[in-house]
C-alpha cells in the first residue's frame, strides 16, 4: 500500500485529511508540535529520589517513541539466567512484555490537552510509568483488572488496534499483572493522583521455586490464572485468606471469589479450608507450600526457622492455656508451621523433652498442652 492507502485503512483520514491520531501515529516531529503541543514523553534513569543520571525527551510518534523508550528502559534491565532442575530460567528485572503493555497503555490514555509529559522514571529497584489525566469512566485501582475498558482517546485506540499495539479485551493490566506474578514479583501497583495515573514495578528477586511451580503445573495442562496467582502470591506472604480479602485482592464480586477459592481447594489441590460459617478461611496446601518456598537454604537458616517454629507453637500454647482454651492438636501444629506430619512429631518430642509440653488424650482428639502455663493453674 502507499501511504495515502494505509492511513485510510488504519481509520486516521477524515475527508482526506489526517487526523490527530494519523498524526500520533505516522507524523514528523515538528507537526506533531504545531498540532498537538501537549504530546511529550520523558525517560530518566534516576539514581536517587532526586537525582537522574541520563534522560531522554522526544515528540517521535507512538510507535517510535515505543521503540526508544523500550531500547532505554531495556538496556538497564539486567538479564539473569538461573538453572533448576530441569529447568533453565531467563529472566529480566521487569518482564518486557508487561512494560509494552504499560506504555502502551499510557499513550493510549493520556490526556494531551494538558501539556504535561508522560514520564518515565527509572530507579535502580522500581520503575514508574506516568501519564496525564487521571482514571474515567468509572475505572479505579481497585477494579481496574477487570473493568471493561474506557478510552479517553477512542480514536486514537482504534487505529492502534489496527496496527496490532493495543486490544479491545481489556488484556493489558491483566498481562502487567500476570507476567510479573509468574516470576513470584508482586503486582504492578496502580495509583490515580487526580491529573496523573502512575503504574509502578519493583525490581524484587526471581522465585525460582514459584516459577518452576508454574511451569509444572502448565505442563499438567494447569494454566495459572491472575486470580491464581495473586491469591498463591499472597499465601506466601501471609497465614491466611478470607472470601473478603480475596474479594480485594482479585478484584472479584463475592460469588466470583467463592468460586475461585473452592476451585483452588477441590479441583486444584493448592488449598486448605479451615473455620466455619463467617470465619471461614483458606491456606496454602502443605505440600504446596513446600514446593513454593522450596528454597536451598543452609543449615543455620533451617535452624533458625526450627527453632521460630517452637516458639510460636509455644507462645500460642502459652496463651490458650491461660485463657483456659483448648491446647493444639498436631493437625492444627501442621498448618501453623507448614510443616509435615513427621517434622511436628519431632518439633512436640522435642518441646516434650525440654519440659515445656505434654500431650493430653489420644489419638485424633490428642492435644498438646503448655506445662508452664498448667502448672500455674494448679
Amino acid at each position: 500500500m502507499n501511504d495515502l492507502q494505509l492511513l485510510s485503512n488504519l481509520g486516521v483520514l477524515h475527508n482526506g485529511h489526517l487526523t490527530r491520531a494519523g498524526l500520533l501515529i505516522g507524523g514528523k516531529d515538528e507537526s506533531i508540535r504545531e498540532h498537538v503541543p501537549g504530546y511529550v514523553w520523558t525517560y530518566l534513569q534516576m539514581d536517587s529520589e532526586t537525582s537522574y543520571i541520563n534522560r531522554l525527551d522526544g515528540h517521535q510518534s507512538i510507535p517510535i517513541a515505543l521503540a526508544r523508550l523500550t531500547d532505554k528502559i531495556m538496556a538497564n534491565n539486567q538479564l539473569t539466567t538461573v538453572e533448576y532442575g530441569v529447568f533453565h530460567f531467563e529472566y529480566r528485572t521487569y518482564p518486557e512484555i508487561a512494560l509494552r503493555e504499560a506504555l502502551m497503555n499510557a499513550f493510549c490514555h493520556a490526556d494531551y490537552r494538558m501539556g504535561a509529559p508522560l514520564l518515565i522514571k527509572h530507579y535502580p529497584q522500581k520503575l514508574e510509568i506516568s501519564n496525564p489525566g487521571g482514571l474515567i469512566g468509572g475505572i479505579s485501582p481497585q477494579n481496574i483488572l477487570h473493568h471493561p475498558p474506557v478510552p479517553r482517546n477512542p480514536h486514537l485506540v482504534d487505529a492502534l488496534i489496527r496496527l496490532r499495539l493495543v486490544n479491545r479485551g481489556n488484556l493489558g493490566i491483566p498481562r502487567m499483572f500476570k507476567y510479573m506474578l509468574l516470576e513470584g514479583k508482586e503486582p504492578p501497583i496502580i495509583e490515580d493522583e487526580g491529573d496523573t495515573v502512575k503504574i509502578t514495578f519493583y525490581a524484587g528477586d526471581l522465585s525460582v521455586p514459584f516459577r518452576s511451580f508454574v511451569a509444572e503445573e502448565g505442563k499438567k495442562g494447569f494454566g495459572l490464572t491472575v486470580d491464581n496467582l495473586l491469591i498463591l502470591q499472597y499465601l506466601l506472604r501471609h497465614t491466611e485468606l478470607d472470601t473478603q480479602g480475596a474479594m480485594r485482592i482479585c478484584q472479584r464480586n463475592e460469588a466470583e471469589a467463592r468460586e475461585i477459592l473452592s476451585k483452588m481447594e477441590k479441583d486444584l489441590g493448592y488449598l486448605q479450608q479451615g473455620g466455619t460459617g463467617r470465619g471461614t478461611y483458606w491456606v496454602l496446601h502443605p505440600e504446596v507450600h513446600r514446593k513454593l518456598s522450596a528454597i536451598y537454604k543452609s543449615k543455620s537458616s533451617q535452624r533458625i526457622e526450627w527453632d521460630v517454629a517452637k516458639i510460636s507453637v509455644l507462645d500460642i500454647l502459652k496463651k490458650r492455656c491461660n485463657d483456659k482454651e483448648n491446647g493444639l492438636t498436631n493437625s492444627e501444629i501442621r498448618q501453623m508451621t507448614r510443616m509435615d506430619r513427621n517434622q511436628v512429631k519431632r518439633l512436640m518430642a522435642e518441646l516434650r523433652t525440654e519440659g515445656q509440653v505434654f500431650l493430653q488424650g489420644a489419638g485424633r482428639g490428642a492435644v498438646w498442652i503448655c506445662s508452664g502455663a498448667v502448672n500455674r493453674r494448679q
